[in-house]
């Protein structure tokens, strides 16, 4: 609960200092719940009887000195003890309370009379003599009401502090769905500005590539009409060379004479016309790309502000026990 350390005892757990004050209430508690036969043994005639459970009278008395639960029979020498009578209460529910009143403390079985201010301790008057002879001490009650202030003090201050944690914390999860909301709006905003950087790329892109096939669509339909007027010059000078070398041949000096003068002029008309002359003439293309480097500088999507500064109205008060 208080988490602090501390330190075991050597001979275990069974060392711890008792909490007498717990151990009380347990006591009382048993006294009152306890039930045999519709009431609660006498421990002392429980003691004497064995396990013969009809001998043992039902207890009637608490006897806070002996912490013993008697019958009416068993509690007349609790009453009549030579060094004084011991403190016999009636069992019943408003007992407890009476108990817890007059046994705020315990030191071992002995009655506290004391409070020794130099170990912390309840001591009854044997105890004090023996073993306190020399400390500081006041009579239980009062150092009781010395208590009682500071305690009360103390409740009063962690009750206030309490509130104060309590209201930091409201405010912390306010703060964490305030910010929860921010970054859900600027991941919205940083999706929807790289969504039209991203659209500006494409469109660049298209365009780009759209102008490249039609410069590529034109310079190749360029390079099919060069190439279909050469194919026409070649079949044509190989068709009038078929020919003349056919007449030269074969043919009769009658034929030879009749097809010179046409074959002369068809050879001037081929030669005259230079197909030579038109060529190709492809466009050069090039692309220079962007300096992507100089595009990561100029940081088309935006910048990430991250301001750690308190906020007006939050709240930063630390407890000085925290």
């Amino acid at each position: 609960m208080c988490r602090k350390k501390f330190q075991i005892p050597f001979n275990g757990l069974g060392g711890l200092q008792h909490h007498f004050f717990v151990q009380q209430l347990v006591d009382v508690r048993k006294n009152s719940s306890r039930k045999l036969d519709g009431g609660v043994p006498c421990e002392v005639c429980q003691e004497e009887s064995g396990e013969d459970l009809e001998k043992v009278a039902v207890a009637t008395v608490y006897c806070v000195d002996c912490r013993q639960k008697l019958c009416e029979q068993c509690s007349r020498p609790h009453k009549r003890w030579k060094g004084g009578a011991h403190q016999v209460k009636p069992l019943g529910a408003a007992v407890e309370q009476e108990l817890i009143q007059l046994r705020a403390g315990s030191c071992d079985n002995h009655k506290v009379e004391l409070y020794c201010y130099a170990c912390n301790e309840n001591v009854c008057s044997r105890c004090s003599a023996a073993q306190h002879r020399n400390h500081y001490k006041r009579g239980i009650r009062e150092a009781a009401g010395n208590f009682m202030p500071t305690i009360a003090h103390d409740d009063t201050a962690v009750l206030n502090a309490s509130a104060s944690v309590r209201s930091q914390s409201e405010q912390a999860k306010q703060d964490v769905q305030r910010f929860c909301t921010e970054v859900d709006v600027v991941e919205d905003l940083v999706q929807e500005t790289g969504g039209q950087v991203k659209r500006s790329v494409d469109e660049q892109m298209k365009g780009i590539l759209g102008e490249l096939q039609s410069v590529s669509s034109e310079s190749l339909k360029q390079a099919a009409s060069v190439e279909e007027t050469y194919q026409l010059a070649l079949v044509s000078m190989e068709s009038f060379h078929a020919y003349s070398r056919e007449l030269l041949d074969k043919g009769r000096p009658s034929d030879i004479t009749r097809a010179a003068c046409q074959l002369h002029d068809r050879a001037t008309e081929l030669l005259n016309d230079d197909v030579t002359a038109v060529k190709y003439r492809p466009p050069h293309v090039t692309f220079a790309p962007a300096d992507v480097m100089q595009i990561k500088r100029l940081n088309f999507i935006g910048k990430l502000a991250i301001n750690n500064e308190v906020r007006p109205g939050t709240l930063t008060h630390v407890m000085p026990f925290l």
